[in-house]
């Protein structure tokens, strides 16, 4: 019966859809393995305390980030969480976290996306590591530029007080980990973790699938 479905529904990688054994073909799995740094980083001046990130953002990572952002490709969220959720070492520092909150998107460009990219893994990620997802405190109240078109001082100031905080009673005292797809200049989480602290988080960390 196995044998029977393999033929009909054939396993294929999760990059690049050629059939293979695995959950990714040799070739893009050896790309994959080229990108990945796992790297933790304890920032200075940040309200946030720890930085995981898991790829440098080049490359195959790159291309499939882009086209799970913009090319209407939202079941790729399976396969960017099953690559975060393989990694023993990261699971292990998540498991410190209480809530895991995705960075938002404004309400006009999730409609325009039909999704956000971030909030899909992230509520694979709280299943697996079993922290709670909240993904109803957090909102983007302004409709910013794209901080991808900005330098690093414009950045700062387009994400300026871009978010708000509802139900701030669910996140009293917790240690939150903050998730978003790509860390670059920090500006983004760093906002974001600045209006969650002041709102009485007790310790913030943040992941990222990939770091520019």
């Amino acid at each position: 019966m196995t044998n029977l479905l393999n033929l009909i529904y054939p396993n294929v990688c999760g990059f690049c859809n050629k059939v293979c054994k695995n959950e990714f073909c040799n070739k893009c799995k050896v790309k994959i393995r080229n990108n990945q740094i796992n790297v933790i980083i304890k920032p200075r001046n940040k309200y946030f305390k720890e930085l995981i990130s898991i790829f440098k953002y080049e490359g195959i990572i790159r291309d499939k980030i882009l086209q799970y952002k913009f090319e209407d490709k939202a079941y790729m969220y399976n396969t960017f969480a099953k690559i975060i959720l393989k990694n023993e070492k990261i699971c292990g520092l998540l498991k410190k976290y209480d809530i895991i909150i995705p960075v938002p998107i404004h309400k006009k460009r999730k409609a325009q996306r039909g999704y956000n990219q971030t909030q899909l893994i992230a509520s694979k990620i709280s299943k697996y590591v079993e922290i709670k997802l909240c993904d109803n405190v957090l909102i983007k109240s302004k409709n910013t530029i794209a901080q991808s078109k900005l330098n690093k001082n414009k950045r700062k100031q387009n994400i300026k007080g871009a978010f708000k905080i509802l139900n701030s009673e669910k996140i009293q005292g917790k240690n939150i980990l903050l998730f978003d797809d790509i860390y670059t200049t920090g500006s983004t989480v760093n906002e974001c973790s600045k209006i969650l602290t002041r709102a009485g988080a007790k310790r913030i960390g943040v992941l990222t699938i990939a770091k520019d």
